[in-house]
């Protein structure tokens, strides 16, 4: 019988101790559960999905056109990025992530969805801070093209916006530095943002600084551990 919990790997990360768990739950069907876990907090688990998927379906939804261009930041467990090459309207996706063991897992197949993002060549990691690129219009998102211009924008790395994986990133939510952002969005562009929080109407306002159109959506799912549901919210802006 497989074990019923396994410590996959753990690495220092320049922002702690990171580790992959599986995890196997025979109340819930017997499957599989994937965490990552960042010192003592969970900081991904392959139970709740849904939201994660959202971010790509509802921020593509918002888009019109072929041949799209799309940088997820925040590589995670993979969710948002697979969500988003179902999208065939997609040339090419940037998957952006400051830890590279994080990367590694998904590069060495360690996690389910590694494969599939792998042998998409629509998809590329990107190593680096998304917040440092996302500042800085003059490089951009792609360090093998200065400057290029995406049409959507796809984050999932804090909590909310107002409850940060890392302290320093609290500088991003600011009216300046999300108009650099958006200087590297298209016309009529896309960017979105999950919440584990329902949607807060201060960051709505700050969201509509920047651009011309704000809709904030909120995601149910199960949650077994509660009995009922819970909820996360995903942000989808329009650029003028």
């Amino acid at each position: 019988m497989p074990p019923l919990f396994e410590e996959i790997d753990s690495q220092t990360s320049p922002l702690g101790e990171i580790s992959l768990r599986k995890r196997r739950m025979p109340a819930l069907g017997d499957r599989d559960i994937y965490e990552v876990k960042l010192g003592d907090e969970f900081l991904m688990s392959s139970m709740f999905v849904e939201a994660e998927e959202a971010l790509s379906t509802l921020g593509l939804a918002a888009l019109k056109g072929d041949n799209l261009k799309v940088v997820v930041g925040g590589l995670g467990l993979g969710y948002t990025a697979v969500a988003a090459l179902k999208d065939a309207r997609i040339d090419e996706l940037l998957v952006v992530d400051a830890l590279e063991t994080v990367i590694g897992w998904h590069q060495d197949e360690r996690v389910p969805l590694g494969k599939i993002l792998n042998a998409d060549k629509r998809n590329r990691y990107v190593l680096g801070s998304f917040f440092d690129l996302a500042t800085n219009p003059a490089t951009g998102f792609d360090p093998s093209s200065n400057g290029k211009k995406f049409d959507a924008v796809l984050l999932d790395i804090d909590h909310s916006p107002t409850e940060f994986l890392n302290a320093a990133n609290a500088r991003f939510y600011t009216t300046a530095n999300l108009a650099l952002m958006a200087e590297q969005i298209k016309p009529q562009g896309v960017f979105a943002m999950w919440s584990q929080n329902l949607p807060e109407a201060s960051f709505e306002a700050l969201l509509k600084t920047v651009f011309d159109r704000v809709e904030s959506h909120v995601v149910s799912f199960y949650n077994p551990f509660q009995g009922g549901e819970s909820t996360n919210s995903v942000y989808v802006c329009v650029k003028a």
